[in-house]
């Protein structure tokens, strides 16, 4: 069955994550590795490694994914702007490499009003970029192209686009994506009934492929298919509802895939521990 989870805090250590996924019993993790409203982190300390690493362990290799901070805009065509999202990248995947996180998930930018087909060209030049300067090996993460709603300028919202980055990179057998299910319903695709479901993953077998889909979000969707607007809401309480999670928990083609929560929580993890309850209810 999926591994379900969700994204921690990394409040008081990196390590402390694994304690408060384990207090939801969840079974895959997301976080941030570092403060993602800052452009520049400190370097990890060895012993933050260390207990990272050993957390993990224990964990029994629970499935890890670092999100990138938000700052980064790959789709910039601003020379310096275009550098410092590369810099920023190139140490979000030196830092998942030193703690051995498997996967980085990464919003594939903005336009900013050049129009989709330059934004895309220039995602790809600049994540080539990163790509190429952090020297990828064995040990190198996964980058995880998220799905976006379309809010704004932002690219990732259509299905093609995503498979157009992965295709015109260098880099493609490095590349994945990340499936958000709040994202694709704000950008148009259904999950609810059952036909719908099929149709939403047949454009995505079309345009980018299964096999390349490594990751998931857990969102409910505060506001309506289509209106890509991207606001989370508890899975149930909004707009897409529990069938489109019965449907893809229940799909064989992802029943070990790690799937995480990003909704609103309290200090208590209370919420996180409801929307697991209801999500495991699904699974038959």
């Amino acid at each position: 069955m999926p591994l379900l989870g969700a994204h921690q805090s990394i409040a008081g250590g990196l390590h402390l994550a694994f304690d408060r996924i384990d207090q939801v019993d969840g079974e895959s993790l997301q976080i941030f590795t570092a403060n993602q409203r800052r452009w520049n982190s400190p370097p990890l300390h060895a012993d933050e490694v260390r207990l990272f690493r050993q957390r993990r362990q224990q964990s029994g290799d629970m499935p890890v994914a670092s999100h990138a901070s938000y700052l980064i805009n790959l789709a910039a065509s601003n020379p310096q702007k275009a550098d410092k999202a590369v810099a920023a990248f190139v140490e979000e995947l030196h830092r998942c490499q030193q703690l051995g996180i498997p996967y980085l998930v990464i919003h594939p930018g903005s336009h900013g009003g050049m129009g989709v087909d330059a934004g895309l060209e220039q995602v790809v030049v600049n994540l080539d970029a990163a790509l190429e300067r952090a020297r990828l090996s064995a040990a190198s993460p996964i980058v995880l192209l998220e799905t976006t709603a379309g809010q704004g300028t932002s690219l990732g919202s259509r299905f093609e686009e995503l498979g157009r980055i992965r295709d015109q990179s260098r880099f493609a057998e490095h590349l994945g994506v990340c499936f958000d299910t709040c994202h694709i319903f704000a950008a148009g695709y259904r999950l609810a009934a059952a036909e719908e479901y099929a149709r939403t993953f047949a454009e995505f077998e079309a345009h980018v492929g299964c096999k390349h889909l490594h990751f998931f979000h857990l969102n409910d969707s505060l506001k309506p298919c289509g209106s890509r607007v991207d606001r989370h809401a508890h899975i149930g309480e909004g707009m897409i509802g529990l069938e489109g999670f019965r449907h893809l928990l229940n799909d064989p083609r992802f029943h070990d895939h790690p799937m995480t929560l990003e909704t609103d929580k309290g200090a208590d993890l209370a919420e996180d521990i409801e929307n697991l309850r209801r999500l495991r209810a699904l699974l038959v």
